[in-house]
């Protein structure tokens, strides 16, 4: 009986689901034109699959436009999915079209794929294409979040005229060049790579040998057959904890019968090679020309560099218009979560209360001004900077980012040369150390490297789970160095850009550095902020490689950590320090080689110095006490 309750169940809610959906298509289709698998016709001939849908009016109106290389079929496995349609039914309930686009070569969109869809041409030819049509206005706003939102800022270069506005959303993989940060979208960390574009390319990247549509398809032919199939890969599940594990490097897909594509170009490509400045990332030489509205999330991965880009344009924009009007909101959520938010939101297992936010309220009031010229009140009610703090766990606004009360507070690392572990004697002081050299070290294996526990990273699968987790059994390692201040009598707010100095030695040619910023519990407990690295190969810039010679101290500046953090009396800040964090990012191998190409490492032996001599520092951006 309980079986047959379960089942009747499990029927109903399935009907139910599938009423909703109908329900969804025919309120859309009451007030929409909808015009799907539109081939648009791209500068070389190619077509890219489109979906439009306009709202049944003579007026022309503005639109919403997403480019996307995933799959929008508004048909799967002979069930209609819902999504397009719901973003389209807002949109066009708003006064907008709004157009999907698949990138070329995905799909049912024609050509040759590689990531973040170029060429950027693309982008340019379709606003052309989307501003001669009798129902557009000619203003058009771009929209998305990760993959739909990191085409954006290269296209944004271009400054097409009917680029009005737009809203990038977890778009770090679209940065190449920024500043300080040399991440080629997010593929490195400090030099070292960041592991999810394995994982993701496994499941996104199409092999060289695929089936496609012929290329004299007509829309109607498409359309028809758009219920029965779309070219969607159906990708064998991979366990990427031991997936990722594979050495070499440049054959983990290979390993795991993956698709041959983009990935094994990419995975020989150093920092500075030129094909990085070929594609479709958005490089700081580049000039922008686009009013925007950025979303950033504290646990994505690519928080520091999508803020560094965000001051990078309002400094540099040289249309005062564009520069003047760059808007910025940060959550305390994981990758593309932002509405996820709760009245207890819960990231990774630590709570920060209630994050939401009125962001489609926020993101239509921008729309409205920009693609309808509406005189409305966006401007008054909208901060610069909306930014959300945990530990206060409220939501916080700024002119500018950092807050100008924020000011550099420089801690030292001490110890009396015993920070390994949670138990060592490793401390963070203002008072800077003493003219002897101590020295903490360790040893790192790479075929025992510290495990990522949780963390600012997406897309990797059952691999890494994002977000705060306590760390303190992780920091029971001898391999990890631990350095902890004192607790505060008086709360302090952490809110800025977290630098890093180190001064450090080891016997291997090369090997990776690596940093966590913590808030340490009265209980003990100990939830990780922010994470970086460095591969001291390129300690003196990612356009060369020097290798380490035993005995020496070298200096190095670690890729920048950022966070919006209070610690409340009782709490301390506490830095971790180790020589690996995997799979968050590849194990350095140690030996000066390729490292991509090789399955055998060795063991180094690395040192922190801290004294007169050698000041390994942590410079915390503190607010300034009132």
């Amino acid at each position: 009986m309980r079986k047959i309750l379960l089942l009747f169940a499990i029927s109903f809610l399935a009907k139910t689901a599938v009423f909703a959906q109908e329900d969804i298509l025919k309120k859309l289709q009451n007030i929409a034109v909808v015009d799907q698998k539109v081939m648009m016709p791209m500068r070389d001939g190619v077509r890219l699959a489109t979906d439009i849908f306009r709202p049944k009016t003579d007026k022309p109106v503005p639109v919403i436009f997403s480019k996307t290389p995933y799959n929008f079929n508004s048909w799967g496995n002979g069930e209609m999915n819902p999504r397009t349609y719901q973003a389209a039914l807002e949109a066009v309930s708003r006064g907008y079209a709004y157009v999907v686009q698949n990138e070329r070569g995905r799909f049912f969109s024609e050509g040759d794929w590689d990531i973040l869809g170029p060429p950027t041409t693309d982008g340019y030819d379709a606003f052309s294409w989307l501003t001669k049509q009798a129902w557009c206005n000619g203003k058009i706003g771009t929209i998305g979040c990760s993959s739909t939102a990191e085409w954006q800022m290269a296209v944004a270069a271009l400054d097409h005229p009917s680029h009005a506005a737009m809203v990038p959303q977890g778009f770090g993989a679209g940065v190449g060049k920024v500043g300080e940060f040399w991440e080629q979208g997010n593929w490195y960390r400090g030099g070292a790579q960041q592991m999810l574009f394995t994982a993701w390319l496994y499941g996104t990247q199409n092999d060289a040998v695929r089936p496609q549509f012929p290329k004299n398809a007509t829309q109607e032919e498409l359309q028809r057959v758009s219920r029965y199939f779309d070219l969607a890969t159906e990708m064998p599940p991979v366990d990427w904890s031991k997936g990722l594990r594979h050495l070499p490097v440049q054959d983990i897909i290979k390993n795991v019968n993956g698709q041959k594509g983009v990935y094994e170009k990419m995975i020989v490509r150093k920092p500075n090679d030129p094909e990085w400045f070929k594609g479709g990332l958005y490089h700081d030489n580049m000039p922008f020309g686009v009013p925007s509205f950025w979303f950033v999330s504290w646990y994505d991965v690519s928080s520091a560099p999508n803020l560094a880009l965000f001051n990078h344009v309002r400094k540099n924009a040289t249309d005062p218009q564009v520069r003047d009007n760059q808007y910025l909101v940060i959550a305390p959520t994981l990758h593309c979560a932002y509405k996820r938010a709760t009245e207890n939101t819960i990231v990774g297992e630590r709570s920060v209360g209630d994050a939401r936010l009125n962001y489609d309220e926020q993101i239509y009031a921008w729309f409205d001004h920009w693609l309808k010229g509406e005189t409305n009140d966006f401007f008054k009610k909208t901060p610069r900077v909306q930014y959300y703090t945990m530990g206060s766990n409220k939501w916080q606004s700024s002119e500018t980012w950092p807050p100008a009360d924020v000011e550099m507070k420089t801690y030292y690392l001490n110890s009396g040369g015993k920070a390994n572990s949670l138990y060592g004697d490793g401390k963070l002081t203002l008072q800077a150390p003493s003219k002897e050299n101590k020295t903490d070290e360790f040893a790192y294996d790479p075929k025992f490297p510290v495990p990522s526990y949780g963390g600012n990273v997406c897309c990797t699968g059952n691999a890494v789970q994002g977000g705060s987790f306590d760390q303190h059994q992780m920091e029971t390692r001898h391999d990890i160095l631990v350095y902890t201040t004192e607790p505060f009598k008086e709360g302090v707010e952490m809110t800025g850009q977290i630098e890093t100095t180190l001064y450090v030695s080891s016997d291997a040619k090369d090997t990776d550095f690596t940093v966590k910023v913590i808030d340490v519990y009265p209980d003990g407990r100990a939830y990780n902020l922010d994470e970086t690295i460095l591969r001291a190969r390129y300690r003196e810039g990612f356009d060369k490689e020097v290798w380490m010679e035993k005995g020496k101290v070298y200096k190095l500046n670690l890729s920048p950590m950022v966070t919006s953090n209070y610690f409340a009396p009782g709490h301390s800040i506490r830095i971790e320090i180790s020589s690996s964090n995997f799979p968050r990012f590849d194990r350095n191998l140690n030996t000066g080689g390729n490292n991509y190409d090789e399955k055998d490492g060795i063991v180094a032996h690395n040192q922190i110095h801290h004294s007169a001599a050698y000041p390994s520092q942590v410079r915390l951006p503190l607010l300034k006490t009132k």
